[in-house]
């Protein structure tokens, strides 16, 4: 694990934003095409924002979410629809969008045409997940129904779970296919997750599943 600190969080977004740049820029350099997995939630949405202004070949670049909630795009809680206001626009339109939805009143009915289209994308090129105060990662949340077989090493790539803590049932990549990344960057900030992480790294992955990334994370904190 590598930590970097940043002086602010305005900093950590365009660094952050670089490297992710230079990382799928050296993948399409070697290669025909490269996979990018992103987080939901409103805090990587500066680094969005930046992606989508810059000249890279996107038409080349499948993007993919870590996780979704089971609910339709136009729901306000839909990771895809941020996804859409935030990175899918100016030259990132030309991207590959890889569903982690499709309607549907349950994930587990349209799981196997999902994770066609996920394992066409694998593997990720360049992984960014986030964290919670409670230590999940992506949806692997403590306490999560199936987290164990999600968290196993023979885990399929996607997997449905439910948690309290979660709300909406919800739509993960699994640790293997986490573990997997070429490159692995892990945004958070302010204090609180800051002690999440120090704690992340003495519990076992079922109490703390980000700790299934953490070996070779780069972690990106600022206050």
């Amino acid at each position: 694990m590598t930590f970097l600190e940043y002086p602010d969080r305005e900093m950590l977004m365009m660094a952050l934003a670089d490297a992710i740049a230079s990382e799928l820029r050296q993948a399409l350099d070697l290669g025909d095409r490269a996979t990018l997995s992103v987080p939901g939630g409103t805090t990587p949405g500066p680094v969005f924002d930046i992606l989508s202004a810059l000249d890279l070949d996107w038409d080349r670049v499948s993007v993919l979410l870590n996780d979704e909630r089971w609910v339709p795009e136009d729901s306000p809680r839909s990771n895809t629809r941020l996804l859409r206001e935030r990175l899918l626009r100016n030259r990132a339109a030309a991207a590959r969008l890889v569903p982690l939805y499709a309607p549907a009143d349950t994930p587990e009915a349209v799981m196997a045409e999902l994770t066609r289209g996920v394992e066409a994308a694998l593997p990720i090129t360049v992984l960014l997940l986030g964290m919670g105060a409670d230590m999940h990662t992506a949806s692997l949340f403590p306490g999560a129904d199936h987290l164990a077989e999600a968290l196993a090493d023979d885990a399929p790539p996607l997997m449905a779970l439910r948690a309290e803590a979660a709300g909406e049932p919800r739509i993960t990549l699994t640790a293997p296919v986490l573990r997997d990344a070429m490159h692995c960057h892990i945004l958070i900030t302010g204090g609180e997750k800051r002690d999440a992480l120090e704690r992340a790294e003495t519990l076992p992955e079922l109490q703390a599943p980000v700790r299934c990334v953490l070996k070779n994370a780069t972690i990106h904190w600022a206050p």
